[in-house]
């Protein structure tokens, strides 16, 4: 066990009482400011992605169990399309991910707002509740998305071969849910037992070609199960009320104790610090750990001719392999390089374009020049935050080589995106479907979204 397992004696008391009091505790300005923004950022995600494969099967699905539902009944969002609740939140966080612009927490590696925020909404439009419980209840998910993977230990996790992504949205999305539905504080521990029992998620994800397996772990999957954790208490269900604690509770099984677990890091500063400050935004639709990547060849891009480069070379920290080799285009380094050397840009649906992966001649032609390798000088000492860099390296047909290194790409935790910037992402993303006036009507409407008596409008300000 480890010195900081020694700290504390038990954490679950303290985390029932922190969400059970979670719509009216006094929460810092910061917090709600940072809530706002990842709400916005959620939505806006939703709309860009409501087309894509994950988006649209799930959609599909939701509506072939429980379509045009009468009782508990939820807007799936990004659509006007109605399904019973579980299923539409479940419809709208595979939303949510369709594609690789949605927020994430890198040191946590989960991506919180698809489960959380659909269900907070799912939960406020269905029971009329306004925009400040949602935006209180979307920060408690986000705290829990974030602190327990961190306190079953990031190495622990991986070593079992467990997803980070498909435990901490669970325990989000429960976390928000309990806020919402109001569960009394000695009731949270049968929602957090129920939210462990169904945790869990492969790293196999990283083989998932079309996005939409990746999309379950990381979205509808936490939406779902944490959503139904939090109604089948309501309902009356219980459960073991120590699985945090107890020697061979959940927390304190083998697989989770030693290692990096900080079951301490768990309750630690609880309405003082947030994870929000801890999540990131990404600034282009790709993975996270290739932002920095593609940030240095769009700067490089003006002075390189895609007739006169004759190789290119990325250098990176960490995973270098899986975003060399990815069979999912907007996690392929070397696929995305061609496209943006072709286009002279990067754009959205080619990002994400398997078709144009597989069939595009030029696209290979290009592929083929494009090597990307382990820099270990960039790595994060041990001990210290996780970060993204990237060093590009292009050689032209004539000798000349342009260079860039990118230590960070604005939006990362170290280098946060401010509210402005936030609010330009959403209105890109937005404004092709929904026209530039209507996406500026939800930016202002999530900006003061504590005045709103029902937050479920928003369903509708983004419906198409």
């Amino acid at each position: 066990m480890s010195a900081r397992e020694d700290d504390i004696a038990s954490v679950g008391p303290a985390l029932s009482a922190y969400i059970a009091g979670s719509q009216t505790a006094a929460m810092p300005e910061d917090f709600l400011s940072l809530g706002r923004l990842h709400i916005l950022d959620t939505l806006a995600s939703i709309v860009a992605c409501r087309d894509l494969d994950p988006a649209r099967l799930a959609r599909n699905f939701a509506l072939s169990m429980s379509g045009d539902a009468r009782r508990n009944a939820a807007t799936i969002l990004g659509t006007s399309e109605v399904a019973a609740i579980g299923d539409a939140a479940f419809a709208s966080a595979m939303a949510a991910h369709g594609a690789e612009i949605n927020d994430f927490i890198p040191s946590a590696f989960v991506q919180p707002g698809p489960a959380v925020v659909s269900v907070a909404l799912a939960l406020a439009e269905q029971r009329g509740l306004s925009g400040e419980a949602v935006l209180r209840a979307v920060i408690t998910g986000y705290e829990l998305a974030g602190r327990v993977p961190k306190a079953l230990g990031i190495g622990n996790l991986r070593r079992a071969g467990i997803a980070n992504h498909g435990v901490g949205p669970v325990f989000g999305a429960g976390a928000a849910a309990a806020s919402l539905i109001g569960l009394p504080e000695d009731r949270i521990a049968d929602l957090i037992t129920y939210c462990a029992q169904q945790a869990g998620g492969s790293w196999q994800w990283l083989l998932d070609v079309e996005h939409v397996e990746k999309s379950f772990v990381f979205a509808g999957m936490g939406a779902r199960a944490g959503l139904n954790a939090a109604l089948m208490v309501e309902a009356g269900f219980t459960g073991v009320r120590d699985s945090l604690d107890h020697p061979e509770g959940w927390m304190r099984s083998k697989i989770f104790t030693g290692g990096d677990a900080d079951r301490a890091g768990l309750i630690e500063g609880l309405g003082e610090r947030t994870e929000l400050i801890h999540t990131a935004y990404k600034r282009y639709p790709v993975g996270g750990p290739t932002q920095p990547a593609v940030k240095g060849l769009l700067e490089l891009l003006p002075d390189l001719p895609a007739s006169a480069v004759e190789s290119v070379r990325i250098e990176m920290p960490g995973r270098w392999q899986a975003f060399r080799d990815a069979a999912m285009p907007a996690l392929n380094l070397r696929y995305l390089t061609a496209i943006m050397l072709i286009d002279r840009r990067l754009d959205f649906v080619s990002a994400q374009s398997l078709e144009r992966m597989g069939a595009d001649t030029a696209v290979h032609a290009l592929m083929a020049k494009v090597d990307v390798v382990h820099d270990p000088a960039q790595e994060t000492p041990p001990g210290q935050p996780r970060t993204e860099s990237a060093r590009v390296i292009v050689r032209l047909t004539d000798g000349v080589i342009r260079e860039v290194y990118v230590p960070h790409v604005t939006g990362f935790p170290s280098h946060p995106m401010r509210a402005d910037e936030v609010e330009a992402k959403a209105l890109e993303l937005m404004a092709p479907s929904l026209g530039a006036e209507r996406a500026k009507t939800v930016i202002e409407a999530i900006a003061g979204i504590e005045a709103l008596p029902r937050a479920g409008v928003l369903a509708q300000l983004i419906a198409i």
